[in-house]
């Protein structure tokens, strides 16, 4: 599987203790609206969102771009900018969201965890869609046509995984999968149900939404997904591994502050769950910060910053990062995670 969007998959190593914890520090909390929010398809299974006009504001943000952001959004950009758009100064708020090969239904398994996905994502900003599509079309580039809007290819265009991206307007670029911007128009116009009618993922997206410059929701199978590509020996656990099956979801908050403020809840299938699950990362996060110690004292003060609290049926991770820190995390390559 490809890269997915990395600050999911960050949240799901600090739960896990399987890898290094680092996050980005934005400026502010952005909210996204609800009008983009509803455009996506019903069945994504991760759902994220980043202020890139704020994230920008941070010095190291050019370096950690590399790691944080998708691989699709970084096509997407270069394929604006060879039309004279400036994706760095155009393009201010990036939405994303994920959706699994399998039908949906699938995913009342408790072991099921996506084989393959596709990837819709929106672009906020300010565009010139007349004089991009004209640059385009002078290029002879494949397209379609799709609810009168024009569905420009990266490639060929030909194959079901080509990514391809559409202007909805001035203000507004959508690009993914060609199944999922097709869905996504037809979402806008009424033929398909959108997000907003999943009752189970929506609420928590909009718990979510407006509590940090970057933030995301990860559903059931996403979230296995997520914790048996980072930690699989987790499945050498039994217990550990059931605990695992049952959870239901994992919400992540970046906030800004004087430091960099993290906030992550794994959703867990019960309150006994939760409290099991809190008394393993705290075990966890003591070997850590004893491996860490020696080699790594970045992250050893970084765990001595951490809080893990059971709140119900829901455990709550909270932790801070200065700015120095931040900075020699990064060169670290610690975002440099590979799917």
């Amino acid at each position: 599987m490809n890269k997915t969007m990395t600050i999911c998959r960050i949240a799901v190593s600090a739960l896990l203790l399987s890898t290094t914890i680092i996050l980005p520090r934005p400026a502010a909390a952005g909210r996204l609206g609800p009008d983009i929010i509803a455009l996506f398809p019903k069945e994504v299974g991760e759902f994220g969102y980043a202020d890139l006009k704020k994230a920008r504001q941070e010095k190291w943000f050019p370096q950690l771009k590399e790691q944080m952001l998708p691989e699709h959004f970084r096509q997407f950009e270069q394929f604006l900018a060879s039309s004279g758009t400036d994706p760095n100064t155009q393009v201010e708020e990036l939405a994303w969201g994920l959706v699994a090969d399998a039908p949906e239904a699938k995913e009342d398994g408790a072991s099921y965890v996506p084989s393959g996905e596709q990837i819709v994502g929106v672009a906020l900003g300010s565009f010139n869609p007349n004089s991009a599509e004209a640059y385009f079309k002078t290029q002879k580039l494949p397209t379609f046509k799709s609810h009168g809007f024009t569905l420009f290819a990266f490639g060929t265009g030909a194959g079901p995984n080509d990514l391809f991206f559409l202007f909805i307007d001035s203000n507004t670029a959508a690009f993914g999968n060609r199944k999922q911007l097709e869905k996504l128009l037809e979402v806008r116009f009424g033929e398909e149900e959108g997000l907003l009618r999943n009752d189970k993922f929506f609420p928590l997206i909009n718990e979510a939404n407006g509590s940090g410059v970057v933030w995301a929701v990860l559903n059931p199978a996403y979230t296995r997904l997520a914790i048996r590509q980072l930690a699989p020996e987790i499945e050498q656990f039994p217990e550990a591994a059931k605990l695992v099956r049952r959870m239901q979801n994992l919400l992540i908050n970046i906030e800004a502050g004087s430091s960099v403020d993290g906030r992550f809840q794994a959703v867990c299938g019960s309150v006994e769950d939760a409290n099991t699950l809190a008394q393993l990362l705290q075990a966890g996060f003591l070997y850590k910060r004893y491996q860490a110690q020696q080699n790594n004292p970045d992250l050893a003060q970084l765990i001595d910053g951490t809080r893990i609290t059971p709140a119900g049926d829901r455990v709550e991770l909270r932790l801070s990062l200065s700015d120095e820190q931040m900075t020699s995390l990064i060169k670290r390559n610690t975002f440099g995670f590979k799917m």
